[in-house]
């Protein structure tokens, strides 16, 4: 990978946090060098990794000579203002606030109950067997995608994407849930609204070239 030397970035093929990076950095037509990071084989508590992010979690951002950057969102904003062309966000604050909202709805409210520390707790402490680890899944990303649904379906400023016709932060955030839900063969029905921009977003070479199963480290 052709990589630009301002960063280095920890990823994980599934992870929907990474995902989001992944977009935006290809969007602005940057690149990164990418550390693996095995979720699955538990190397994001190891000393080093915990030593970017006390979280456990991918990915960080760095810099060199900067202290790394976690939180997706957070490196969202980082990168929209390293690099302003293409924007992530709208140029009104009533826009961006909607984006914001939005992206928050997923990344906030959805995507923290289905990441593999709530898993581990929920099949070790709390008794649930893959059934019910699953019936989980289905709950909440169903829960959160329905949300979103209604309130695409029902506002003004919704266009060819989450907000307006050019991609923003919103719909980084959208097709991230979404690519995770495709590895686990999840689907949310009733959502026309949501499929239509999903649609719209995976026409995108942006976000056709993050997807999970492209990334270093997919089954093959």
């Amino acid at each position: 990978m052709t990589t630009d030397a301002r960063f280095e970035l920890t990823a994980f093929w599934r992870s929907s946090a990474t995902f989001r990076v992944r977009v935006a950095l290809n969007l602005k037509g940057l690149t990164a060098h990418e550390h693996i990071v095995n979720l699955d084989a538990g190397e994001q508590r190891s000393e080093a990794a915990l030593k970017l992010n006390p979280m456990g979690a991918v990915p960080a951002l760095i810099e060199p000579g900067h202290a790394p950057i976690t939180q997706s969102l957070a490196i969202l904003e980082f990168l929209d203002e390293a690099q302003p062309l293409p924007p992530l966000l709208p140029a009104d604050r009533h826009g961006r606030a909607r984006v914001r909202a939005i992206a928050g709805m997923l990344v906030a409210d959805t995507h923290p109950l289905v990441t593999p520390r709530i898993r581990k707790y929920l099949t070790t402490t709390g008794g649930f067997d893959d059934a019910a680890w699953r019936a989980w899944q289905i709950q909440w990303f169903g829960t959160g995608i329905a949300a979103l649904e209604q309130r695409l379906a029902g506002e003004a400023g919704t266009g060819t994407f989450c907000h307006g016709d050019v991609p923003t932060m919103a719909d980084i955030c959208l097709a991230s849930v979404v690519a995770v839900m495709r590895v686990f063969k999840i689907s949310v029905d009733g959502t026309p609204t949501v499929d239509r921009i999903i649609a719209a977003c995976d026409a995108h070479e942006a976000f056709a070239k993050a997807a999970p199963s492209r990334q270093v480290g997919a089954p093959a």
